[in-house]
């Protein structure tokens, strides 16, 4: 069953909030999280609902550990789309700024705090800003969504749920798009460390102009 706009929307929305760092805030939202999972068509709700499960047989400061663990530590599962297509190199510094762009063309503006290809992000982005721009967004770094999918599937992670839920938002990938995640999984992300700061300064979810939402 293929999703609807609003369907996708909202996975993306739950989506986007499920891959925040788990706080006293995120805990509070699970209820109405679990309830707006009911509303999408299974191939999207059923991983959410098994996270979901997870958490709840989860106490909070394991889950919090394991959070910290999974995508503080560990580069194989950055959040940060660009990094898989560009590692710590001067064009990653561009594409952030692309994303940004993108955000501002929406009449969005980002608060410090994050910078703007980190998944939650997009997601955010993709469900409150512009569904069509989102989407491409997240077409363009397939391959990084996959590579982060597939490892943290194979780390039995439970963010992979999160994760599988994303990935049936989007289209079946293309021939294309498995070379590069089979590329990509060989090589790994270009090296050349640089300094980003003078291309792309920390920025934080998407807000409306005129403040928070």
């Amino acid at each position: 069953m293929t999703p609807t706009d609003a369907q996708r929307a909202t996975a993306w929305q739950v989506q986007s909030l499920l891959l925040g760092y788990p706080d006293e805030p995120w805990f509070a939202r699970l209820p109405l999280l679990r309830a707006a999972t009911g509303t999408v068509p299974a191939p999207l709700a059923v991983p959410l609902d098994a996270f979901l499960d997870h958490v709840a047989a989860t106490s909070p400061t394991d889950l919090a550990a394991d959070y910290v663990a999974t995508f503080d530590h560990r580069k194989r599962f950055s959040p940060y789309l660009t990094y898989f297509a560009y590692g710590d190199t001067r064009k990653r510094g561009m594409a952030l700024l692309r994303f940004k762009h993108a955000y501002r063309a929406a009449g969005l503006e980002l608060d410090d705090g994050e910078l703007p290809d980190h998944l939650a992000v997009v997601l955010e982005f993709a469900a409150t800003g512009d569904p069509a721009t989102g989407l491409r967004l997240l077409g363009e770094h397939r391959a990084g969504l996959e590579l982060i999918r597939l490892g943290l599937r194979e780390a039995g992670s439970p963010w992979a749920h999160v994760l599988e839920s994303v990935s049936a938002t989007l289209p079946p990938l293309g021939r294309h798009e498995h070379e590069a995640i089979a590329r990509l999984i060989a090589e790994g992300p270009p090296e050349e460390e640089v300094g980003l700061a003078p291309f792309a300064p920390p920025e934080h979810m998407p807000q409306p102009r005129g403040g928070p939402r």
